[in-house]
């Protein structure tokens, strides 16, 4: 009988492993908000879907929308390295402290379109040139573009903006546009329409396809099509726990990310913004107000300005400044 006991217990020991090499390693993905945004949908599900597939038995992301993990959109970056979430959807411009270079990124006036600064963006985060990215494995660094200005009141020209006060996306925004007498207030995209409702802001600067996304195209209806500048945004995951996977597991993940993974963001969020503009100008209940060539050219020599100031703050400002000038000159020229 002992023998016969023995004999099972050996037979248990020797496939112990094998069972648990068929469990996949389970990484939890953190999303602040609403699992039908435009951020999820396009980006982080298809990512999810693609990984867990060819992951299959050896690494399977678990997604938790909807603030399950934390619902404040500036905490996202923080709470992937403190490991409650080993991935996130991160704005680096609500923590400038943790991201102190995408500052240069901001600027009005710098880029052309989307493809631009999201390339922009996912080349010099994958080159090491932006701080705040070391301790994350980036799987896409991309930028929302163009932000416009929306508002509430009834507004019909640049002056009609002074005294206004608007969420804006970052600081850098928030300078240049005090130049002309907006009174600026960083806010997740996610508290806007609320804020706005209850008649604490104005407006906001956002992007047409976020204005539908989040609400905020129900509560105004003047927009003013300013060129004003990017909205750098990251996907990011834990990087200690990213080198803790065996590597079949990092090979798949990063078979995900990097270009091709911004190449899906550009091809989506273009159209979106394109389609959601359309339509504030098809709609006979909204104005969209279109710069005329003299308040273009207020704004455009206010932003250089503003630019060449903030680049004579610091030789690194100065050098950031020569960097993202390179990699457009590089995009520019077929590069």
């Amino acid at each position: 009988m002992s023998n016969a006991i023995a004999r099972v217990l050996t037979i248990a020991i020797a496939f112990a492993p094998v069972a648990s090499l068929a469990e996949p390693i389970k990484l939890k993905l953190a999303y602040f908000s609403s699992d039908r945004e435009p951020a999820y949908v396009s980006m982080l599900q298809p990512f999810v879907e693609a990984v867990n597939k060819e992951g299959k038995g050896l690494v399977e992301i678990v997604p938790y929308p909807g603030g399950a993990l934390g619902r404040s959109y500036a905490q996202q970056a923080q709470l992937v390295l403190d490991g409650v979430a080993d991935l996130g959807w991160v704005n680096p411009s609500l923590t400038p402290d943790l991201f102190p270079d995408d500052d240069v990124l901001q600027f009005p006036g710098l880029f052309r379109d989307l493809k631009e600064a999201t390339l922009v963006h996912s080349r010099m985060a994958a080159a090491g040139e932006l701080r705040g990215y070391a301790d994350f494995f980036v799987i896409s660094a991309v930028a929302n573009f163009q932000l416009i200005i929306n508002t509430r009141p009834a507004i019909g020209s640049l002056s009609d903006l002074r005294g206004k006060i608007l969420r804006v996306n970052n600081m850098i925004e928030g300078r240049a546009l005090k130049e002309i007498g907006i009174t600026p207030v960083v806010m997740p995209v996610n508290e806007v329409a609320l804020a706005i409702g209850r008649g604490t802001l104005d407006g906001a600067t956002m992007s047409p396809n976020s204005l539908v996304a989040y609400g905020v195209s129900r509560i105004t209806r003047f927009h003013y099509d300013a060129p004003l500048g990017a909205a750098p945004l990251a996907f990011l995951m834990n990087r200690r726990k990213f080198e803790s996977l065996p590597k079949a597991a990092q090979d798949v993940i990063r078979k995900y990310s990097g270009e091709g993974t911004a190449a899906r963001f550009i091809d989506i969020y273009d159209a979106g913004n394109v389609q959601a503009m359309n339509a504030l100008r098809s709609d006979s209940n909204r104005q969209v107000i279109e710069p005329p060539r003299a308040e273009l050219e207020t704004l455009r020599t206010m932003f250089a300005a503003g630019m060449d100031g903030w680049s004579k703050e610091s030789p690194g400002n100065t050098q950031l400044r020569e960097l993202v000038q390179t990699q457009i000159a590089k995009l520019r020229s077929g590069g």
